[in-house]
């Protein structure tokens, strides 16, 4: 089959590779469609992930399809349209019987997505696996595990209804958290950098939009277009960059909270006001991954037509596209998100 390998920094191969044999309980995919993200452009210019992925290794992660060959015991059946996420937790060791199944001692990341085949492991098949109900397209369906991602990262900050979020990032993730946001009821102030991100934020419901590089000071311009200048309750930072964290940090009122779901480069460091956060009380989040809970709830989002994956697609390419698709999202700062077709 044909398949991306990843060999290190900004070195992906499209090559020819066997097709995966399947064990007990475990399901090959026939890869429909999958979807690049801002990890999978983390990983391309550092050449690794830590916990994901370490080359030579196939790539990828997002991805829906149909079931092509089970092993004995999968509960799936030959033909059955369905959604695979990249990771499943053991469900038994200690963050896991704290329901924190995204810091499992032994969680199990899966990739091969930029491949016509895929195979899911059994774990993930019993856990993390769905059916994708016949109305839902495979494009809607491979958005459930970023969608997962984001309603996690915006639960753990305890948001609620009337709130102002700030959310600082104009890509796919950043749109995705204005949009699921308002969804809720908050208000939103959008903090991007390029101009087609504006339009985009206030499709997304963004209430007002700061432009970085057309205002003298992004976080001034967010205070003051806060209640009161008071601040965001929320501030979400989707874009792991250390000015960005450092702004974040600004941007919230006394007693608010900040999410750090931006991940930055190992070794990063930033200059934090101690005197800031202690007398102010500010709560200091960061969030990592999904979990069963998050992914059925993403899901059925999708399922229930309350989110609209399909908006941050922003184009389609062939297999044998994905390195010049990831250069160019290099130029971008990942702010498209592809949908790779391996059939084409």
């Amino acid at each position: 089959m044909t398949a991306a390998v990843l060999y290190g920094k900004e070195d992906v191969k499209i090559e020819q590779v066997p097709v995966p044999r399947v064990g007990d309980g475990e399901v090959l995919i026939k890869v429909q469609v999958a979807l690049t993200c801002g990890t999978d452009l983390k990983v391309y210019r550092r050449g690794y992930h830590a916990r994901m992925i370490v080359p030579p290794a196939l790539f990828g992660h997002e991805l829906a399809g149909v079931v092509e060959e089970v092993g004995a015991g999968a509960r799936f059946k030959c033909g059955m349209r369905v959604v695979a996420l990249n990771s499943a937790p053991c469900q038994m060791c200690f963050y896991c019987s704290k329901h924190q199944g995204n810091l499992c001692e032994d969680l199990l990341f899966n990739n091969g997505a930029y491949a016509e085949y895929i195979r899911i492991p059994r774990r993930i098949v019993e856990t993390n696996m769905l059916a994708i109900p016949s109305d839902i397209s495979y494009h809607e369906a491979a958005m459930t595990e970023p969608l997962a991602c984001v309603l996690r990262g915006l639960h753990e900050t305890g948001v609620e209804i009337g709130e102002t979020v700030a959310v600082i990032g104009g890509g796919p993730i950043g749109l995705m958290f204005i949009q699921v946001a308002r969804a809720i009821g908050c208000d939103v102030i959008a903090v991007v950098k390029r101009d087609g991100q504006v339009s985009a934020a206030r499709s997304m419901g963004a209430n007002e939009v700061v432009q970085v590089g057309k205002v003298a000071n992004p976080v001034e311009a967010v205070r003051a277009l806060s209640r009161e200048k008071r601040g965001a309750d929320v501030v979400i930072e989707a874009v792991g960059r250390p000015e960005a964290w450092e702004w974040a940090v600004e941007m919230v009122r006394k007693g608010g909270t900040v999410n750090f779901f931006g991940g930055c480069a190992a070794g990063t460091r930033v200059q934090l006001d101690t005197n800031r956060l202690h007398y102010s009380e500010i709560t200091l989040k960061a969030t990592f991954h999904h979990t069963p809970e998050t992914v059925r709830r993403a899901f059925a989002l999708i399922a229930e037509r309350k989110v609209r994956p399909t908006d941050y697609i922003t184009g389609e390419a062939p297999l044998s596209r994905l390195t010049d698709v990831l250069r160019h999202m290099l130029n971008r700062n990942g702010d498209i998100k592809t949908a790779i077709i391996p059939g084409r």
